[in-house]
């Protein structure tokens, strides 16, 4: 069975199997003691392929995980939205989640912002406003109102080091796309307009393209 991989992770895989080959020759049993990292390796950076669903209406998951309490939120200040609050959905993700991240829904990419910052553990709240971070304002396709916009931040964990995003203002894209990744654990917030419904409970686990979040 061929395991789908993401382009970020065939360095880190190669380095963990040299080093599994490496312990072989004088100990084959410590090779064997490694061998599970090596294969979470494999695992961590697999990425399989999903199937958004059709209404264009239904807002997605941008990240597999567990879903966070919703709580209401300033957007980050270096996008440009204001102060007025906005209904934050914040997936969790593990060691043993699927890290490729997909984008929530079609538009356009209004602005991105990188701001570094401290590496507390992702699940931890104040981690959306002190953490590593690079957010993303989306523009719905068909709308042209600010209101509208979404805001989606890839968040640096207590173990993740390196925050990797494809895109640049002004890209179109599309619903359930790939567009980054981080390694290793992090979190995922998404900042909903107003005229927005959220169709899901917290706690639940969520999928990455698939999982739908909330509804214009």
């Amino acid at each position: 069975m061929r395991i789908p991989i993401h382009r970020e992770g065939w360095p880190f895989i190669a380095i963990f199997a040299a080093i599994n080959a490496a312990l072989y020759f004088p100990s084959p049993w410590a090779a064997l003691a490694f061998l599970p990292l090596t294969i979470w390796c494999i695992a961590f950076f697999r990425d399989p392929e999903r199937t958004p669903p059709q209404a264009e209406t239904k807002l997605v998951s941008p990240a597999d995980g567990k879903l966070l309490p919703t709580v209401e939120a300033v957007p980050p200040e270096e996008l440009g939205l204001g102060t007025e609050p906005r209904r934050r959905l914040s997936i969790f993700m593990d060691v043993f989640n699927v890290h490729v991240n997909r984008m929530p829904l079609s538009g356009t990419v209004e602005a991105l912002a990188y701001r570094p910052g401290r590496f507390f553990n992702a699940s931890f709240d104040k981690a959306s406003v002190h953490n590593e971070r690079m957010s993303i304002r989306l523009r719905p396709r068909g709308s042209a109102l600010p209101e509208d916009d979404i805001v989606v931040v890839q968040i640096a964990g207590l173990v993740a080091r390196r925050i990797v995003c494809n895109l640049k203002q002004g890209d179109s894209v599309e619903r359930g796309a790939r567009y980054g990744m981080i390694r290793f654990g992090s979190r995922l917030d998404v900042y909903l307009p107003a005229r927005s419904k959220i169709l899901i409970q917290d706690g639940s686990v969520t999928v990455a393209g698939e999982t739908v979040l909330a509804e214009f």
